[in-house]
């Protein structure tokens, strides 16, 4: 099968990463921030527009922050892609596990990211190469259903008449001619080794690993909670990945608040704002960490929200009512309110 240059191909109107030109294209994006006019003040109303839609667009889009659960995730499948290298069978993976919300997706996508351009930068390209395939487990999914992603991904088209068989054998033939050498598969929780239709699954994967030379990391909600460890199968994956777990970040000690401080730095250095004045968020990181409970993609959501109201509304500048005005998730909202400590009691709200 000839893979084709998402390059040169004009893009469908449906890219998830779960597709290689989805993937390719979000992998290959600029993301470098867009720079603030001086003159932005006496630009023609659509010149204007097309200014703060450029800046709109940007705070738009997830400020990654280098976690030490990304780089911890990044360091370990690294370390596990050269010792896999040489084994024809029995590789060794990974499984990032965690709460809803603690940035399980994002560690992996990264990691894949990472991993892809490294790939990118070290080999010259000589043919179509893929080395990154990326999947999410439908819920109550069946190891054909399983079989039909990994095609999706590299555009293999799938009839409703082939079996099982056809569809794992020309996506293995496919992910070996094009050099895959690291799977990432999501949701890995909606397998349950309890059910015949989830221990198949999980035989399915397994049968991938064995057929493609390449590195499995999965990633799901608590997983061991979900039973996946349990069983002979549970046993078999046990013995074959490690686990990261992801939690909130804490905010107890000193040395916690400060890791904390230095996170909301970073998201705030990413602002593309005309009057926000340095420091003013990284001042009130404890407002910020009741609001959010330590959860970065709640913070990450409040801080990108108040910038595009703060761009809507032209002041510019996040206060404390843009905050106030933002809504988080669920989880954020019902979980309850951090103690506040005496320091903070008297105030606690950007100017």
């Amino acid at each position: 099968m000839a893979v084709t240059d998402p390059d040169t191909i004009d893009p469908p109107p449906d890219e998830p990463l779960t597709t290689k030109e989805g993937w390719s294209r979000w992998v290959g994006r600029d993301r470098s921030a867009p720079e603030l006019r001086d003159d932005w003040l006496e630009l023609e109303p659509r010149e204007r527009a097309a200014y703060d839609d450029v800046r709109l667009d940007y705070h738009s889009d997830l400020i990654v922050v280098n976690t030490p659960t990304i780089q911890e995730v990044v360091k370990t499948v690294r370390r596990l892609l050269i010792l896999n290298r040489r084994q024809i069978s029995a590789r060794r993976g990974l499984i990032v596990t965690g709460g809803a919300g603690t940035g399980k997706t994002t560690a992996i996508t990264q990691l894949g990211r990472t991993h892809e351009l490294g790939v990118r930068l070290r080999a010259p390209v000589r043919g179509p190469r893929i080395p990154v395939l990326y999947v999410t487990l439908p819920p109550a999914a069946t190891p054909r259903m399983v079989a039909v992603e990994f095609a999706r991904f590299v555009g293999l088209p799938v009839t409703a008449r082939a079996n099982l068989t056809d569809i794992t054998n020309a996506v293995c033939a496919v992910l070996c001619d094009v050099g895959c050498d690291l799977v990432l598969v999501d949701e890995i929780h909606n397998i349950s080794l309890q059910t015949r239709a989830g221990a198949e699954v999980s035989d399915q994967l397994k049968y991938f690993s064995e057929r493609i030379p390449a590195t499995f990391v999965y990633a799901g909600i608590d997983v061991e909670q979900a039973g996946l460890f349990n069983g002979v199968r549970g046993r078999q994956i046990a013995s074959r990945f490690a686990t990261i777990s992801t939690h909130p970040f804490a905010y107890g000690t000193g040395a916690q608040r400060e890791h904390w401080r230095a996170l909301v730095v970073t998201l705030e250095q990413g602002l593309r704002l005309h009057r926000h004045t340095p420091g003013a968020l990284a001042r009130h990181g404890e407002y910020l960490y009741q609001r959010t409970h330590g959860m970065l993609g709640s913070l990450s959501h409040l801080i990108r929200g108040a910038a595009i109201d703060a761009i809507l509304d032209g002041t510019e500048k996040i206060t404390k009512a843009h905050l106030d005005a933002i809504l988080l998730d669920r989880a954020a909202q019902s979980l309850p309110t951090p103690a506040k400590s005496k320091r903070s009691r008297t105030s606690t709200g950007v100017a």
